[in-house]
């Protein structure tokens, strides 16, 4: 294995998880958001000797976005899929499993009402805990609009909360 490809592995590897997470909340898809994380990492490969340094985490969130952006077209044209309700752990007691894949199904629902700038911002910040820079840095928008549209965010869920989602 080439010193490049070990580089690569080391450092954008461990933020797979994160890709992903983005594109599935980006897509609304599982299957979508696989080849959108696919074509994000061969793309971050290929760039890879461009890449400044810096947070890698940030750099290649940016590159699922860009890959989201350019496959959106065709996926507008498909119409969005469901995402997968059973992506809650399995527990003992089938009572707390239920009120848990409820409770999520309806935040999930909740997320994926939020117009798509909001939506985004949410993932970046609540799920993948980056700071407000970074998100600014992935979504190519101004620290200031980041946090108006996390703020915004955040009002509709409590809206949605408030009106037993």
């Amino acid at each position: 294995m080439d010193d490049r490809r070990r580089r690569f592995e080391a450092q954008a590897l461990p933020h797979l998880d994160a890709a992903y997470n983005l594109a599935r909340w980006l897509s609304r898809s599982p299957a979508d958001a696989d080849d959108i994380v696919q074509d994000a990492m061969l793309r971050a490969f290929r760039a890879f000797d461009g890449f400044a340094g810096g947070d890698i985490k940030a750099w290649l969130l940016t590159i699922v976005r860009n890959c989201w952006r350019s496959a959106g077209a065709a996926s507008k044209r498909r119409g969005h899929t469901v995402l997968d309700e059973n992506l809650v752990a399995a527990d003992p007691d089938p009572e707390v499993l239920a009120v848990q894949a409820g409770t999520r199904r309806k935040l999930d629902a909740a997320i994926a009402q939020l117009p798509e700038e909001f939506r985004e911002v949410l993932i970046l910040r609540e799920m993948e805990d980056m700071s407000y820079r970074e998100i600014a840095e992935v979504t190519g928008t101004p620290i200031g609009t980041v946090m108006s549209r996390l703020a915004r965010a955040r009002a509709a869920l409590r809206e949605f909360v408030k009106d037993g989602l």
